[in-house]
């Protein structure tokens, strides 16, 4: 049981950090005058004042929500293209993966094996379409919107063909601690990572729209958890080496960056303008009935 309670933990501190992150982005952004003494700083020291001025500004949808997107999307290419490269090259990447998978080997008892597989389930496909057509439909009826499931789709599919990808490409060999292991193709990124990463974090999205912020602080962190937990699963099953999750973290949170900006975040419509993304969870509705009328 040694295994379950360093994933429960790992998912706990990862889940805090998403909420202490989310909150902070919270107030950063609802604090329109500190937005602008923090551009108005960097004026100072940059000639790039458009750029500042876009990338600071709380009332569009180029500000500070899309940057951030933005910088999720390159950190994620960066995290994978590197450990692409190192899970060829690396022995010290090569040596900490194998301890991680030994040391799970030797601490996983039959009762733990079977706890692990179950919170693994989070992020198989059949877990991912039930809990999927559960919340959608609940989503859909709580703040309606005909673009859900085509949100939930892009997402789960689009996050299933680039990891897929990937792992032609770089074509890793998984563990051979389980024979099992090796009936399930390549290792590197890790599905069940990726799958938790954007499916999870979609949710959360769906779930942010006209919620209060200490709410969406608490949604943000779980679907950290619930994605680290995933990854954990996996590498103390013996079925990935520890850079395999790590790099399907990073991808899956990265394509679920790519869709939000594509669908407007919580407006939640394909290529909504940027005004209208910009608004809050309540006043984007008034401005589509606004419009609807016009």
């Amino acid at each position: 049981m040694l295994p379950v309670a360093v994933l429960l933990v790992i998912a706990a501190l990862a889940g805090v950090a998403a909420w202490r992150g989310s909150t902070a982005v919270e107030r950063r952004v609802s604090d329109r005058r500190a937005l602008a003494q923090v551009a108005g700083e960097i004026r100072e020291h940059t000639p790039a004042r458009g750029f500042v001025d876009s990338r600071l500004d709380a009332e569009v949808a180029t500000g500070l929500a899309l940057t951030l997107a933005l910088v999720v999307i390159a950190a994620a290419g960066v995290i994978v293209s590197l450990l692409a490269l190192l899970v060829r090259k690396s022995e010290a990447l090569s040596d900490l993966d194998a301890a991680a998978a030994r040391w799970a080997h030797e601490h996983t008892s039959p009762l733990g094996h079977d706890i692990l597989s179950s919170i693994s389930l989070l992020a198989s496909t059949e877990g991912v379409i039930v809990i999927g057509l559960v919340a959608g439909i609940i989503e859909a009826i709580r703040v309606p919107s005909r673009w859900i499931p085509v949100f939930l789709i892009v997402v789960s599919i689009g996050d299933s063909v680039v990891t897929n990808t990937v792992k032609g490409i770089i074509d890793r060999a998984r563990p051979a601690i389980d024979p099992a292991a090796a009936a399930l193709g390549p290792s590197f990124p890790s599905g069940h990572s990726s799958t938790a990463a954007a499916f999870y974090a979609a949710l959360a999205l769906l779930a942010w729209r006209r919620r209060p912020a200490r709410v969406r602080n608490v949604l943000a962190g779980a679907a950290v958890a619930i994605a680290v937990a995933v990854a954990c699963s996996r590498v103390l099953l013996d079925l990935h080496w520890l850079s395999d999750v790590i790099g399907g973290l990073a991808l899956g949170w990265g394509w679920f960056a790519v869709c939000a900006i594509a669908f407007g975040g919580p407006i939640m419509r394909f290529g909504a303008p940027v005004e209208e993304a910009a608004l809050s969870p309540s006043e984007a509705p008034q401005r589509e009935a606004g419009s609807a009328r016009s």
